[in-house]
């Protein structure tokens, strides 16, 4: 291979992962994603830029795969449909596959013509069904679970996922608690349910428990999701991305530059209370005037108070 054709290979596989990121950012919050036709139309341009890249590069699994994941997106971004969990479950099936292409392409052996043909062959029935399932949402029809044959969709995000051990793959265990995060992020901010969150954070610090930089980003999250002035909307985009690029630098063995980013530091500092100024009256020296004035300004619970305290000065 030349020397040219090599850097333009380079070029690609730098914008490829920016490209990656978006998509996957995108997907991770769809119905938010379906809400904003920017977003819809970023994520579709992420999308159609692989395709265009693989193609002009004869990549074609990677072109192919791309080329799917943009004819699904592209009914989004016509004809915008309330998105549900199988639909993100099929979406992100796919861009699973995509990722894992490009990653290939880029690891030490390259990506072989055989290796990327098996590839979109396995992926192929989940992007029919995806395709299928929303011709049917946007028909305003309730589509029919996919069949449990061939191929079939990830296990459910409900599933709990167990802390790799030493040498296992750091990144689908975190994207795996992510996505259990994603469905109480798009329910009401409620005690409960950042509750919950911070015990998904919880498990998220035992994927890699003795890495001080993974549990420093942990607790940054946990703070700033603890935190009631800070938006589930603010926070969503915030937390899985920071979480995100945490378990993807420790999958590659990178854990040193985990760090979160300075937004999510900032929602993680807790206000400041200004000072309470304590409130003053003028009291007479005169006893009866001096009554008077008291239980004007202070309620029955805190005259008893009062009370309380006079009656103890008195006997001391």
């Amino acid at each position: 291979m030349s020397d040219d054709k090599q850097k333009i290979i380079g070029y690609f596989l730098e914008e490829a992962k920016e490209h990656l990121e978006t998509l996957e950012q995108g997907l991770l919050s769809l119905q938010a994603t379906v809400e904003d036709a920017e977003r819809v139309n970023e994520v579709f341009r992420a999308a159609h830029s692989i395709k265009g890249g693989a193609a002009m590069l004869g990549f074609t699994s990677i072109q192919k795969t791309a080329h799917r994941l943009e004819d699904c997106l592209k009914v989004l971004k016509e004809t915008p449909v309330s998105v549900d969990q199988q639909v993100e479950t099929l979406f992100l099936s796919g861009f699973d596959t995509l990722k894992d292409l490009v990653d290939k392409l880029q690891g030490p052996f390259g990506l072989r013509e055989e290796e990327g043909e098996q590839a979109v062959q396995a992926i192929e029935p989940t992007f029919t069904r995806l395709q299928a399932y929303l011709d049917a949402l946007v028909r305003g029809r309730t589509p029919a679970p996919a069949p449990a044959a061939s191929a079939p969709p990830p296990a459910p995000a409900t599933v709990p996922a167990p802390a790799p051990q030493s040498g296992s793959n750091y990144a689908i265990a975190v994207t795996a608690l992510l996505r259990e995060m994603l469905p109480l992020f798009k329910q009401t901010a409620t005690p409960k349910t950042r509750q919950q969150l911070v015990g998904l954070c919880d498990r998220l610090s035992q994927v890699a428990a003795n890495t001080s930089t993974w549990q420093t980003l942990i607790q940054t999250a946990k703070v700033a999701i603890a935190n009631p002035d800070n938006a589930y909307a603010t926070l969503a985009p915030l937390v899985v991305k920071d979480l995100k690029q945490g378990g993807d630098l420790l999958q590659a063995g990178r854990a040193a530059e985990i760090a979160a980013s300075p937004s999510l530091q900032k929602l993680a500092v807790q206000p400041t209370l200004e000072p309470v100024q304590p409130q003053y009256i003028t009291v007479p020296l005169e006893p009866r005037a001096a009554a008077e004035v008291l239980i004007k300004a202070f309620n029955k619970k805190q005259l008893l108070l009062l009370v309380q305290i006079l009656y103890k000065a008195i006997k001391s």
